[in-house]
């Protein structure tokens, strides 16, 4: 019988190797990272600036006074969203990101370790730095895993741009501004004004 138990790594090698979410839990490292098809990326050194912040916090609380009651549970980073292709081993899995939000509706997903498979709905709040690893990286991810709904906020700039997942492809919306009504058609009823988020 294989052995799930692999030594320990202090430290993956960023630029060139290429390893598993069974790789993942033997490090041991101060900053987070996340792992897409194998790559690692470091997370940013510094803590998420204050427009990031606000509007991760203002979102959450949204979502979370929404969600009362139904069966959908929003989480924030730090979470792992772990993202299976081949099989749900952990050798096999060589994707685990940290979004910054996260819906899941289907509660067998869920586990101490974080969620196993493909929330309903993610968000990703770009930061100086990211924007690369949210709008290339993540993107075919979570399009392949099968996320139905990818928010792309920019803080700076008030904006949401919403991906939409239809036969297989995700299709996006227009740009979004403060002020607009935006509404999820993964999350029956949800709806919000971008100003909730984006103001002050």
């Amino acid at each position: 019988m294989e052995n799930d138990k692999l030594p320990t790594v202090n430290e993956p090698d960023i630029e060139y190797g290429r390893y598993s979410y069974a790789d993942y839990l033997t490090w041991q490292m101060d900053e987070m990272v996340e792992l897409i098809k194998g790559k690692v990326f470091k997370r940013d050194a510094a803590a998420p600036r204050m427009s990031h912040q606000k509007v991760s916090v203002r979102l959450t609380s949204v979502f979370f006074n929404f969600l009362q009651g139904k069966s959908c549970q929003v989480f924030h980073a730090p979470f792992d969203v772990r993202l299976p292709v081949k099989s749900k081993r952990n050798q096999d899995i060589d994707t685990v990101v940290q979004p910054d939000l996260c819906i899941v509706c289907d509660i067998k997903k869920l586990d101490e370790a974080g969620c196993l498979g493909a929330p309903d709905l993610v968000v990703e709040i770009l930061s100086p730095g990211n924007n690369k690893r949210e709008l290339k990286n993540k993107y075919e991810v979570y399009e392949e895993a099968g996320v139905k709904e990818y928010w792309v906020i920019h803080p700076n700039e008030q904006t949401l741009l919403i991906y939409t997942l239809k036969e297989g492809h995700y299709h996006p919306s227009r740009l979004f501004v403060s002020g607009d009504v935006v509404q999820s058609s993964c999350i029956a009823g949800f709806s919000l004004n971008l100003e909730e988020i984006f103001e002050g």
